[in-house]
């Protein structure tokens, strides 16, 4: 007879609210009987499954949108988006890629036509307080990070990031030994750095001074060739970026700056020193050189002139076969307006 009657199916909004319920059992954690605990922790897990089906079908059938707006409504109408996030270090594996997911699909939900998740957001920006420390948790951590990352799509909570502390532990972040977790924190620094364009040039213009500081001594002269790499591509990125001119022209004017480039034209990898011609291209298309850059750069002249004459990548590429030519070309015309300038030996270039 039981077979008889199959339960209802669950709404959307049943979901949530029975997901929220035992999130709160997790996070209190007071069930002493074992058991029970593994029984409350499987169903939610199974909840949180249920809410993944809904935002992103089962394969057969593609999501319902009346659904989706339904479950995102009721995600973000009380704590179930803190609870989550709070819980997340107390599920298995496969349960938080299945949160992670949901709470991914759930930033880009639009409810009548509006981001239900940035109005959230904007008003409960403290969350990215808990989410981004993650890093230091090596159990949680990337879990966090990918979370950290969708969060950062919505320019109220990248713009609260960069105004933080945050943006200067990232400096630490990053240089974590375990190469997922400083791979993740550098994703999410390149995604605060490069997505909302006049957030980031408000950030670097007002910050430019200790940001470039950190950035140099810490990234650019590291030790770490993953660090490196990363870290000179990332300064092209933001160099090259239109809305960033002001920065790019600040940071190309000093001569202290292009002695790193400089520098990692002698590193042995050949990936670092082709993100460094694209970012020290940048010195010699300037314009308004200051004497002392002028001044090094011919007394360098016949070496950078041989070391890019002998310069060439593994591939054809026009572009920057071009972009050489015309920095040869530069450098080649370059002379000497102010004698005064002294020559800067710790800035030449090995043959």
């Amino acid at each position: 007879m039981k077979g008889l009657f199959k339960s209802k199916p669950r709404t959307p909004v049943e979901v949530v609210h029975q997901t929220r319920e035992l999130l709160i059992y997790a996070d209190k954690n007071m069930e002493t009987r074992e058991r029970k605990r593994e029984e409350k922790m499987s169903e939610l897990s199974k909840l949180i499954l249920e809410m993944r089906t809904v935002l992103f079908g089962n394969g057969q059938n593609e999501p319902n949108s009346d659904a989706c707006a339904q479950l995102t409504q009721e995600f973000f109408k009380e704590n179930t988006f803190h609870l989550l996030i709070i819980c997340l270090p107390k599920l298995d594996l496969g349960t938080r890629q299945n949160a992670t997911h949901v709470i991914a699909n759930l930033q880009r939900q639009r409810v009548n036509g509006r981001m239900t998740a940035s109005e959230f957001m904007e008003n409960n920006l403290d969350f990215m307080d808990i989410l981004l420390p993650g890093y230091l948790d090596g159990d949680i951590a990337l879990t966090y990070g990918a979370i950290s990352r969708e969060c950062i799509r919505h320019q109220s909570v990248a713009r609260y990031v960069l105004e933080s502390e945050h943006m200067k532990k990232f400096f630490n972040y990053i240089q974590i030994p375990n190469f997922d977790i400083a791979s993740d924190a550098q994703a999410t620094f390149k995604e605060l750095l490069t997505r909302h364009k006049s957030t980031v040039a408000e950030f670097l213009s007002k910050n430019y001074d200790w940001f470039f500081q950190e950035y140099n001594s810490q990234l650019l002269e590291s030790t770490n060739y993953i660090t490196r790499r990363h870290a000179v591509k990332l300064l092209g990125d933001m160099l090259l970026e239109r809305s960033n001119s002001a920065v790019m022209i600040r940071y190309v004017s000093s001569l202290d700056n292009m002695r790193i480039l400089m520098n990692l034209f002698r590193d042995s990898k050949k990936t670092i020193q082709l993100e460094t011609f694209h970012v020290f291209k940048l010195f010699i298309a300037n314009q308004s050189k200051p004497p002392e850059i002028i001044s090094v750069l011919v007394t360098n002249k016949s070496k950078l002139l041989r070391f890019f004459g002998d310069f060439n990548i593994d591939k054809d590429d026009e572009q920057f076969e071009a972009d050489k030519a015309e920095v040869i070309r530069e450098i080649a015309t370059l002379e000497i307006r102010d004698h005064s300038c002294a020559d800067s030996e710790d800035s030449e270039i090995e043959p």
